[in-house]
């Protein structure tokens, strides 16, 4: 059986471990890193996408990544129940064209017993901003 700790029940401290260390592989930029922490069935809303199981994330984080260059992200923990936790985040990256963007949202997280995520819904919205303003650098 998999599992990825910490494991619900959620405490304040395991709440935010969790969070770093969604933060931490989404920033490795490895997608089959990053689907390691979902269900095989996950079920994701992102932004107007919705994508379910692991091998349709694979596919997803490997097409944004691709679009989204030096992606740098950070997260932060808004609440948690016994289960569930709930993030704000920002995040930049340029295009190709060169043009910088700081994308900012909310996730909403459910975990199963195991400890791995199997709902994530994500709004976030994307602001141009100047390569001279990036906060992560």
């Amino acid at each position: 059986m998999e599992q990825r700790p910490p494991l619900p029940p959620f405490t304040y401290e395991t709440a935010l471990q969790k969070v770093q260390l969604a933060e931490d592989a989404w920033n490795s930029k490895d997608p089959h890193r990053v689907s390691l922490a979902y269900t095989i069935d996950t079920e994701w809303r992102n932004r107007s996408s919705f994508i379910n199981g692991r091998q349709e994330v694979v596919e997803f984080l490997t097409k944004k990544w691709e679009k989204e260059l030096d992606y740098k992200l950070k997260k932060e923990l808004w609440s948690f129940t016994e289960n569930r936790i709930s993030v704000r985040f920002e995040y930049e990256w340029h295009n190709q064209e060169g043009n910088w963007f700081r994308s900012y949202g909310n996730e909403q997280w459910e975990f199963n017993a195991d400890g791995l995520m199997q709902k994530r819904y994500a709004s976030i919205n994307d602001v141009p901003i100047d390569s001279k303003d990036r906060k992560f650098i």
